[in-house]
């Protein structure tokens, strides 16, 4: 199977998809038909990673309490199918002694090879990992809220980094996005599904608090600020935001423009809305029912 380092990168969308250590079952069944039933999916678009980090892991961030998936049985099937694993390593608070810890160093000695990476946030836990596991390619974390164009082209630039997710507000920003380098678009990692309220003024600090929390410190301060927090993520509100990537943009738009990272949120989301967002990016249409079939769908069940 050709994976995203071999394949021409300007050729297919490379799709980054979520919940490493959450959708154990749905990704075996998943991968099972990408390899074997290569018909079913558009000829533009490939697997780039799956990313995540285990419940409880401290050097976590983005997401607390997710991901009860055996390492050992994750890194096994990601083996078999020859998929990059991205390690999301986003805590923000990180300290020296948080570096430590011993699960985390353990996840990071289990998955360390040339091809996967780290999703980073802290400077101090990227010195580290260097040091200590210099295999691993780095992603720099969206959850950095670079909003300036600039900053993001700054970010963009940096030698230690193979990707850099840009925050999602910046997704259509086509007259700046144009000007960057060829280098600079490889490296560019699009978050296309965000659910965010886009005009939300906090968004670092909703970070911050997810890296408190994962570190066992309360945070009754924050609370967040957007108008939908209480009805949850939905994928019919995601395609309404602004910052929204459409599959029909990434083939019509971004990939004659350069672009060839997309990245697929939803690891607190259930097993069925992932896979909506996989057959609505990755799979043709008149295959959708033929996945639904492999994977949940038959004759006996009932809705109700």
């Amino acid at each position: 199977m050709m994976t995203a380092e071999k394949q021409h990168k300007h050729t297919k969308a490379w799709f980054h998809l979520p919940g490493l250590f959450e959708f154990h079952e749905l990704y075996q069944r998943f991968l099972a038909l990408y390899v074997n039933h290569p018909e079913y999916f558009h000829d533009w678009c490939g697997i780039g990673s799956i990313y995540g980090a285990p419940a409880g892991c401290i050097w976590g961030g983005g997401r607390a309490g997710y991901g009860e998936d055996d390492p050992v049985e994750v890194k096994a099937m990601m083996d078999q199918y020859q998929i990059p694993v991205h390690l999301t390593f986003s805590n923000s608070l990180l300290s020296e002694e948080h570096l430590k810890d011993a699960e985390a160093n353990h996840l990071c000695a289990l998955f360390e090879k040339e091809g996967n990476g780290v999703i980073i946030t802290s400077e101090l836990l990227l010195e580290y990992i260097q040091e200590h596991y210099p295999s691993y390619c780095f992603i720099s974390s969206t959850t950095k809220v670079l909003t300036d164009f600039h900053d993001l082209q700054k970010e963009l630039q940096r030698k230690e980094f193979r990707y850099v997710c840009p925050d999602f507000r910046l997704n259509h920003d086509f007259g700046d996005l144009a000007k960057l380098s060829q280098e600079e678009k490889d490296k560019a990692e699009f978050l296309v599904n965000e659910c965010c309220w886009y005009a939300c003024p906090d968004r670092k600090g909703c970070y911050e608090a997810v890296s408190r929390l994962i570190l066992g410190e309360e945070d009754d301060d924050h609370v967040c600020c957007s108008p939908y927090a209480k009805e949850g993520y939905t994928f019919s509100r995601a395609k309404q935001n602004p910052g929204f990537i459409s599959m029909e943009e990434i083939r019509d738009v971004y990939l004659p423009m350069g672009f060839s990272n997309f990245k697929i949120e939803g690891r607190s989301l259930g097993s069925a809305l992932v896979l909506e967002f996989l057959l609505y990016y990755m799979v043709k249409p008149e295959y959708q029912i033929n996945v639904r079939e492999s994977i949940y769908l038959s004759n006996e069940l009932d809705l109700f």
